[in-house]
């Protein structure tokens, strides 16, 4: 999918910034209006602008208005889970090496935001398969892809609603070369990753506490199948500079989540005997209730919430597609 450029046209969804650098997303609709505290801006005058102009509002205050990065669409879109950020997302494509050509599973779709990103990693011609339980997060995620690239993505990518280890079940062996897991209790998907995946292939995972890096990390280990697991995290931290006033930021992009990977051993091979001298330890019933996501604070989003975040998802993705002007990357 070739790149979107030239002067904004109906259906383009454009970000608004004011002057104190706060983001708004639109879909330009030829008639409309955003309205906001310091006056409104109609889309017709941005409509056949150039990328990159400022719009005054009716009260005199100036708005940059430029076509979203991506990482500014994964955080302005509907979402219901929480999404992976894009610091997360960029580490995950290159820790796991994913690039044109690979087949990808990941597993724990959310609201789409690491399908998008996914999606241009492997463009034209590597293979997408997003798998999640709730029918309602898959209704979002889909939206939000379709909002952003229109009704063809750079990659062919299929979604299926359901658990991991039943889909992986009907796979062909071998037949994937990475898996990626965003989910509660990723160690249960651990055996159906190495039943999927090629020799040399990439299991990797995101998980949010010590607790869960802790017991993955363990279960990949203890399976004799993976090099050694190796586990990160990003922070994020950017500063002030304005003249000689040049300091880091008071507010920066802290812990989101830990990152775990490691690579399939070819079938028959015994890992050097460095990798097993550990056992994995046993959990007890306490062990796993902590992780429960009420026990780490995940939020479980109430059926009425889903409901209108699938409307407005489903709502800005009809908003783009009128105009026949998908945002492309």
């Amino acid at each position: 999918m070739s790149a979107r450029r030239g002067v904004f046209q109906v259906g383009d969804i454009v970000q608004l910034t004011d002057p104190k650098g706060r983001h708004h997303t639109i879909v330009l609709e030829p008639g409309q209006k955003f309205h906001t505290h310091k006056g409104f801006l109609a889309h017709d005058d941005i409509i056949g602008r150039d990328d990159g102009s400022v719009i005054t509002t009716d009260k005199d205050v100036d708005y940059v208005v430029l076509r979203p990065r991506l990482a500014d669409f994964v955080l302005g879109m509907p979402r219901g889970a929480a999404i992976i950020y894009p610091k997360d997302a960029a580490d995950i494509l290159q820790r796991a090496d994913i690039g044109p050509g690979h087949v990808v599973v990941e597993a724990g779709v959310g609201s789409g935001g690491l399908t998008l990103w996914l999606l241009r990693a492997l463009a034209p011609d590597g293979q997408l398969l997003s798998i999640e339980r709730r029918q309602e997060f898959a209704d979002v995620a889909q939206a939000n892809v379709h909002t952003y690239y229109g009704d063809t993505t750079p990659a062919p990518w299929s979604m299926q609603v359901g658990d991991f280890v039943d889909v992986a079940a009907n796979m062909d062996p071998q037949s994937v070369d990475r898996v990626v897991l965003d989910m509660l209790a990723p160690w249960e998907c651990v055996e159906a990753s190495t039943n999927i995946l090629r020799p040399g292939g990439i299991l990797i995972s995101y998980v949010a506490t010590v607790t869960q890096l802790s017991r993955l990390v363990e279960a990949i280990r203890h399976t004799g199948r993976f090099t050694t697991p190796e586990s990160s995290e990003t922070l994020v931290r950017t500063w002030h500079v304005d003249g000689l006033a040049v300091r880091p930021d008071h507010r920066m992009i802290g812990h989101t989540a830990f990152l775990v990977w490691a690579r399939l051993f070819a079938p028959g091979s015994t890992p050097p005997r460095a990798l097993t001298k550990k056992v994995k330890p046993d959990y007890s019933d306490s062990d796993v209730e902590a992780w429960t996501p009420g026990a780490v604070g995940f939020r479980e989003e109430t059926d009425k919430k889903m409901r209108a975040l699938v409307k407005d998802a489903t709502s800005r993705r009809g908003r783009a597609a009128s105009g026949d002007t998908p945002v492309s990357p």
